[in-house]
């Protein structure tokens, strides 16, 4: 046989060969010294506007680009960052922030009250990032003094002083600066290959504690393909569903985080009247969700402990109100017991809803009690959310259909349809943004008097008696949004991130700040560690 044939026979068996392990897990893509790949979706996702705080880059986590002025501690207060103190009005309506005068941007600019002063105006302007509804200007009194002036007393402004990266005012332009950002945070901006990844580097004129790893590759990948990577040894930190919280690859370890983010199902209050949204064109209201007594049947009838061993894999805490057990306003007196499928079938039927043709699904004044649950394609457990709710519900004659769509689909019906929504924050001012009567985030319309008014209280109170307040919106012993009161929404539970981490990289998981609807993957970015490039392992 010829020589060259043979040799390119076993040539071809060796690719073979690397490919299966490739294919089986044995595969690795080598890290330098001191760099690592995370794959970490949920850290924010690929920006359709690029790295733009202004267009709503990461706002409630770390940026890494950009600097902010205060930051998130692991017990829920705030220390500085640029801030090096602040001083809010008795009234709540202003606040004024002194800041460092050693900060500098990554082209060489220094950092002033004239930049952070911009970002908060041109952030109010856009609407994307956080709601900065109550600011009515920022502006800089002298080089490094800022003053916030609100429209309204509003003590949990200081929440946003954390959340917002600062960007340069006199290069920024709003059409350029996401492909290319300029920020003064622990990494500075490389490469961005859309769909793909974007690529950090360590800032060495950083101002604070400087990180250890010095270069950071994100991919933007999610679900099954990011799990491939980790089995792949293709990437150091990973972010999988919970389906595969329960999963072992050999070299990682799973970190199951515990988070504030709740997921729920938003239940129109309102009845079909022909009525649409000035803002958007959309159809507001459902004639079956309006009626109390279906949100009631399936606060009450849903059993939330099912639905968290089951399709969160049992790696959920049921969620009876929204707000997660472990913040300061949480209310425990919004607990009930649920999965009374009685309870839910003699509600029902008090209200007129009856199941006259016998095909199961229960009906009033010839009105099938019939709706439909939107919820993102893209997240496995609000699938399992939506379909376990569905099943549940056929229990007591109440006919739910589960669709799965991207949400340029989803937002059209957001007011006339259900819709499985993510939700948490540590900043309690959210609570307001989705139950207030005139919020333009409200899209169950709830319309309560009573919640209006522990709202507006609890904005004029500091942040610490605001707590009952926030708390009384829930039950106040009279009405509130719980399944005791208006029931608006169907909160169902709260969820884990589940991370694998390569043996080679310690994330410092006991320093890890409490993750926040979307994820804080990188809030303790700074006490990660490496112990070995995978070249050496």
């Amino acid at each position: 046989m010829d020589k060259k044939y043979i040799i390119g026979i076993i040539i071809a068996i060796i690719v073979v060969i690397i490919g299966a392990a490739i294919l089986m897990g044995g595969g690795s893509t080598e890290r330098a010294d001191g760099e690592i790949v995370v794959a970490a979706y949920s850290h924010g996702g690929e920006p359709e506007s690029g790295f733009d705080p202004i267009a709503g880059w990461n706002y409630y986590a770390e940026p890494l680009i950009q600097s902010t002025l205060l930051k998130m501690t692991t017990n829920g207060t705030y220390k500085n960052d640029l801030a090096t103190d602040y001083e809010i009005s008795d009234d709540y309506k202003t606040y004024t922030v002194n800041l460092r005068d050693d900060v500098k941007f990554t082209d060489g600019t220094p950092l002033t009250a004239e930049d952070v002063a911009f970002t908060f105006n041109a952030a109010k302007e856009t609407g994307a990032s956080l709601d900065l509804s109550a600011l009515d200007t920022a502006e800089a009194t002298d080089n490094y003094t800022v003053k916030f002036n609100l429209n309204k007393s509003d003590s949990t402004f200081l929440d946003k002083l954390a959340y917002i990266g600062i960007v340069p005012s006199d290069s920024y332009d709003n059409e350029t600066y996401g492909e290319n950002p300029i920020g003064s945070g622990p990494y500075k901006f490389v490469q961005w290959d859309k769909g793909q990844q974007v690529i950090l580097e360590k800032n060495p004129d950083y101002y604070g504690d400087m990180p250890e790893i010095e270069k950071i590759t994100i991919l933007f990948a999610q679900n099954e393909a990011a799990f491939n990577l980790a089995k792949n040894g293709e990437a150091d930190v990973v972010a999988v569903p919970l389906e595969y919280g329960r999963e072992k690859l050999d070299g990682y370890t799973m970190y199951l985080q515990d988070t504030i983010d709740v997921r729920g199902i938003a239940l129109p209050n309102v009845p079909d009247n022909g009525e649409i949204s000035p803002e958007d064109n959309y159809t507001i209201g459902n004639n079956v969700t309006s009626d109390i007594a279906i949100r009631k049947a399936l606060n009450y009838g849903v059993n939330r402990t099912a639905l968290t061993e089951g399709a969160l894999n049992g790696l959920g805490y049921p969620s009876y109100d929204g707000i997660a057990h472990q913040l300061p306003w949480a209310n425990p007196d919004a607990t009930i017991k649920d999965g009374d499928v009685a309870y839910a079938n003699k509600t029902l039927e008090e209200a007129g809803w009856v199941d006259s043709d016998g095909d199961g699904i229960r009906e009033k004044n010839g009105l099938k009690a019939s709706f439909k649950v939107y919820y993102s394609a893209n997240a496995p457990e609000r699938q399992a959310l939506a379909i376990g709710v569905s099943e549940q519900a056929k229990e007591f004659g109440i006919e739910i259909e589960p669709v799965g769509a991207e949400w340029d689909e989803i937002y059209p019906n957001k007011y006339s349809q259900g819709v499985l929504y993510g939700y948490g924050s540590t900043d309690p001012s959210d609570i307001a943004g989705k139950y207030y009567s005139s919020s333009d985030s409200n899209v169950v319309k709830i319309n309560n008097s009573a919640v209006d008014a522990h709202i507006d209280a609890a904005f004029a109170e500091s942040r610490e008696a605001s707590y009952k307040d926030w708390s009384a919106v829930s039950w106040d012993g009279t009405t509130g949004i719980s399944p005791k009161g208006d029931a608006p929404w169907l909160w169902l539970g709260e969820i884990k991130y589940g991370y694998f981490v390569n043996d080679r990289v310690d994330i410092s998981n006991d320093t890890a700040l409490l993750q926040p609807h979307g994820g804080d993957l990188f809030s303790n970015i700074y006490d990660w560690t490496i112990t070995n490039s995978t070249s050496e392992k």
